[in-house]
């Protein structure tokens, strides 16, 4: 539900980062702070890390069922990154926007440009950027989840990544993980009051004319 009862269409908040840029870590901040924001839960082929939970982190699925559903075009996006699949399963996510609620995705641009592809109207993305190539390197250590050689394929592929930050609507520089989280609820309040996502607004306008 939209401003005053103004039903409105949900939107996707797109965040996309080189991997340790934040995106994770500002996108539960921002869960924790909206209460109509709901995850994206991607399906993967990855191993589960330590401390994941199924169907809350993630869809863990092998790599043959994570195919059928490419083919019977039940997920909105998906790529391959660091030699593992990652998608969107369709469903939830057009049920939640029919019935106004938001939904966030961490995905990479290769996602992000598939969902421009289909859904282009209820898409907002967001690029952050780290402050410095210096800082994205001792967050990812910082990290302690993968081996020395995941990392250096991670700080490899950062410029290729930050290379699509022009096809994002929005950038944001993760200096400060707060800060940044204000910047994105900013950007989120904007956009929900956008003329063509209240789509009830042309019936709340008319009742005003009309005297009620």
């Amino acid at each position: 539900m939209g401003i005053e009862g103004i039903a409105r269409r949900g939107l996707m908040l797109v965040l996309s980062s080189p991997s340790g840029a934040g995106k994770t870590t500002i996108s539960r901040r921002l869960l924790d702070l909206e209460d109509n924001l709901t995850m994206s839960v991607s399906a993967t082929t990855r191993p589960m890390r330590p401390g994941e939970v199924d169907g809350v982190d993630y869809h863990f699925m092998d790599p043959t069922d994570f195919n059928l559903m490419i083919n019977r075009r039940e997920l909105l996006e998906h790529a391959k990154v660091f030699g593992n699949y990652y998608g969107t399963p369709r469903g939830p996510v057009e049920d939640a926007l029919a019935d106004g609620h938001d939904v966030i995705f961490d995905i990479d641009w290769q996602g992000a440009q598939q969902l421009a592809e289909q859904a282009r109207d209820d898409l907002v993305s967001v690029f952050i950027l780290p402050p410095s190539t210096a800082e994205l390197d001792r967050r990812l250590h910082s990290r302690a989840q993968d081996p020395e050689e995941v990392v250096a394929q991670r700080m490899a592929k950062a410029g290729d990544e930050m290379s699509h930050w022009a096809e994002y609507d929005f950038i944001v520089v993760n200096r400060d993980v707060e800060e940044s989280v204000t910047q994105i609820r900013a950007i989120l309040a904007a956009e929900r009051l956008r003329r063509r996502r209240q789509i009830g607004l042309s019936d709340f306008v008319k009742r005003l004319q009309e005297g009620y």
